[in-house]
């Protein structure tokens, strides 16, 4: 049997990200959204959210990107910037984390706030996965499992996407997939749980029906695709110039061909929880 959970990523970022999830989840095939608990638009998502509980709540851990940190700065200095804020992205972090630069007990405190925040908001959390997948990093694995059996969140998403192509992106998925294979094993002597694949990362930002038809055939038991789904390009594109296709996005998440390729495929669209249900029963 093979099974597609859709999540839809940054949630509380900006508004217009959490009405593109929660769009393509009331018409397309979202059925789990992660929360950015340091989010500019946070308490938008929240609100909305209490709209949509059949919509899975997950923490989207962010310690890149620029956004600010939860946490007093004086607290978290190894993971800031001159400005205060978070590093830019996967790169920087991943430099300084290499260089043995990263303060483990910092990072946890600054993860921990974020968990709390969205559970003291009333979310149920019921997956986690950070901003640009940092999380498989292997030390900084052990704080978000750690952190996911303490607060009882049961899958943890690990990067396994099979796509490929001729680009300095694929190379990147390449060595995600990599450092994912150890997050793996380390995650078979826990309580959580994680897909058997993950697809959509080589595409983020850039899913089209034609492409979210030729990722079908990459769905191998339970598989969850990675989503960044949108409303509003022009706005959106003034804050974050990741070169996405928010409204695009979202458009072919809903897409009727997309949902009948779906059916002709006998691929299952499930939520987290949907699985949580049938593991109780």
């Amino acid at each position: 049997m093979k099974t597609l959970v859709v999540t839809a990523d940054d949630a509380g970022l900006h508004p217009g990200m959490t009405l593109g999830a929660l769009r393509a989840h009331e018409r397309g095939i979202v059925t789990a959204c992660s929360v950015v608990a340091n989010g500019r638009a946070l308490d938008d998502a929240i609100e909305r959210l209490r709209d949509h509980p059949k919509l899975d709540a997950g923490a989207h851990l962010t310690f890149v990107g620029g956004e600010r940190p939860l946490s007093p700065p004086e607290e978290v200095r190894s993971l800031l910037g001159p400005d205060g804020a978070f590093l830019p992205g996967f790169r920087a972090f991943a430099v300084r984390y290499f260089l043995g630069r990263i303060d483990a007990a910092e990072l946890e405190a600054e993860l921990r706030r974020q968990i709390e925040r969205l559970l003291a908001a009333g979310l149920k959390l019921v997956h986690a996965n950070s901003h640009q997948h940092l999380h498989v990093l292997p030390r900084v694995f052990e704080i978000v499992l750690k952190l996911a059996e303490e607060h009882s969140i049961p899958w943890v998403r690990i990067p396994r996407d099979p796509a490929v192509s001729l680009s300095p992106r694929s190379l990147e998925i390449g060595i995600l997939n990599r450092i994912g294979r150890q997050a793996r094993r380390r995650l078979a002597r826990s309580a959580a749980r994680t897909a058997d694949r993950t697809v959509g990362i080589l595409d983020a930002g850039r899913l089209t029906p034609g492409r979210l038809i030729r990722v079908l055939k990459d769905i191998e038991g339970v598989t969850e695709l990675v989503c960044h789904p949108g409303v509003g390009d022009r706005e959106l594109a003034g804050v974050y110039d990741w070169g996405y296709g928010w409204d695009e996005e979202t458009a072919a998440l809903c897409d009727a061909g997309v949902k009948e390729g779906l059916r002709d495929r006998g691929i299952e669209v499930m939520s987290f929880s949907g699985f949580e249900a049938e593991h109780i029963r």
